[in-house]
């Protein structure tokens, strides 16, 4: 509940959201922010086959603002790199190494990129198509409340399927791409259950607490 006087900030990421699904059980979904208050960075959220989650964040600043907006059971900070090469993708991490590759657009894809980008990342259309995300997308919001009192909009402005995937977690292998099933439970919003690279540009409100 936001209280009267306080002042509210509106803070802007725009990047990409991957969502990956593995044979072994664990999902991650993946963020990578060239433009953000926090400069260019990428982050991990990964669930485990029994449930627990963790956050991979590339420095005390970013983790603490990521695991004050979303829910965790641990958080780890080390350095974590994403280079992007074509239809070609990489994260480099202490305890996370993927390498996954990007197909076609999927339909989600093409019906958000008919939505100018200005529209699109903007919070009031965000908050219009929310109904329409949850009907067409399990378990897929585009507004809601964050941990902390803090609001957030998540504006899609494309979406790309994952067709292959590599990777281990703390040293053991992740096996092949398969749905996010059950969805990874980070916040009030999940990835779609078909792996994909989601453009995305995401605001969040936060108070004076921050």
């Amino acid at each position: 509940m936001t209280r009267r006087g306080e002042r509210r900030e509106r803070r802007r990421f725009r990047g990409s959201i991957s969502g990956l699904g593995s044979t072994s059980g664990v999902r991650v979904v993946v963020g990578h922010w060239p433009e953000s208050p926090y400069g260019a960075f990428a982050d991990a959220m990964v669930e485990l086959p029994g449930g627990h989650r963790v956050l991979v964040a590339p420095t005390e600043q970013v983790a603490d603002f990521v695991a004050s907006t979303y829910v965790f059971d641990e958080v780890r900070v080390e350095p974590v790199e994403v280079v992007v090469d074509g239809d070609r993708w990489r994260l480099r991490a202490a305890s996370l190494t993927l390498d996954w590759t990007v197909g076609r657009r999927t339909w989600l894809g093409l019906l958000v990129r008919c939505v100018p980008r200005v529209v699109a990342e903007a919070p009031w259309f965000c908050a219009l198509t929310d109904p329409v995300a949850r009907v067409l997308v399990r378990g897929v919001r585009t507004r809601g409340t964050a941990g902390g009192d803090r609001r957030e909009w998540y504006g899609a402005t494309d979406n790309r399927a994952v067709v292959s995937l590599a990777g281990a977690y703390d040293g053991r292998d992740l096996g092949a791409l398969a749905p996010l099933d059950p969805p990874p439970r980070f916040g009030f919003s999940s990835t779609p259950r078909r792996p994909s690279v989601t453009a995305v540009t995401t605001t969040v409100e936060v108070g004076d607490g921050r």
